[in-house]
């Protein structure tokens, strides 16, 4: 009976020592998905602003070649 009970006692102990290390795996896994998603995010906006630097570099070139058009177009009407 003594051996049973020296079983069961340190059976307790063993469950009770291993409580924190479950209820910290069950935060972590939350934790890691939370930061992927964040990293996802950031990785999506950093897509966005780049995209939008890009169209307006392209806005830009496009305006200056029509500028550059219409000064041509007006050098060759001066010329006639």
């Amino acid at each position: 009976m003594k051996k049973w009970m020296t079983l069961l006692f340190a059976s307790v102990i063993a469950l009770a020592l291993s409580m924190p290390a479950w209820s910290q795996s069950t935060n972590a896994n939350k934790q890691a998905t939370t930061a992927t998603a964040k990293k996802d995010d950031k990785d999506t906006k950093d897509t966005k602003k780049e995209s939008k630097k890009k169209s307006k570099k392209k806005a830009a070139k496009k305006a200056n070649d029509d500028k550059s058009d219409a000064k041509d177009a007006k050098k060759d009407a001066s010329k006639k």
